[in-house]
């Protein structure tokens, strides 16, 4: 076998292990917590269904990828809710190591185009990384209104909270999904606040 799939493959025998990381959102039934691997699956989906509703026009393709491969950092460093209390500068610095661990496992070519991907969607200048990032924070606001608030409780999560860590992420890139969340977020809290 050669060396160049030797790598691939022991890169996505890796990527595996995103199916192990648990997030603090539940799937749309409640039996039990998301896992990073099908976060990455179904936000690469809203892609596909919500792109008309981006901002500025988007490559499908190109968000799709950046959706597939940016949580790959939590096979080494977990998922940090984004209502959690954490040391964004640690974390950050974690989840970079991580990157150069998880996309160095690919051949040279496919470790740069891959995690200059991963640096695009984390920094979100580009529309599509905008988009992009919209997309990952809509859909555990949805998983959460779906689950009768899901963890919202738990973090004691407001409103305004919800607004200042998620609103404007979505709304730079998405402002119609946002605007049409906002009503179903303002009814929930109207009625468990």
């Amino acid at each position: 076998m050669s060396d160049r799939l030797t790598q691939q493959l022991a890169f996505l025998s890796e990527a595996d292990k995103l199916k192990s990381v648990y997030r603090a959102t539940k799937v749309l039934d409640g039996h039990r917590q998301e896992d990073s691997g099908s976060h990455s699956w179904h936000i690469a989906l809203y892609a596909m269904i919500l792109a008309e509703h981006a901002t500025r026009p988007v490559n499908v393709d190109r968000v799709i990828r950046m959706l597939l491969i940016h949580d790959l950092v939590e096979i080494d460093v977990g998922d940090s809710p984004i209502h959690g209390d954490h040391d964004i500068s640690a974390m950050e610095a974690a989840e970079a190591k991580a990157a150069d661990r998880i996309f160095g496992l690919l051949p040279a070519e496919q470790r740069e185009t891959y995690r200059a991907l991963w640096d695009e969607f984390e920094a979100a200048e580009t529309d599509d990384a905008v988009f992009a990032k919209s997309i990952d924070r809509v859909q555990p606001v949805i998983g959460n209104l779906e689950t009768g608030g899901g963890t919202w409780p738990e973090y004691n999560v407001t409103a305004k909270q919800l607004e200042d860590r998620v609103g404007w992420k979505v709304a730079k890139g998405a402002p119609a999904i946002w605007d049409h969340l906002r009503i179903r977020i303002a009814n929930w809290f109207a009625q468990n606040s």
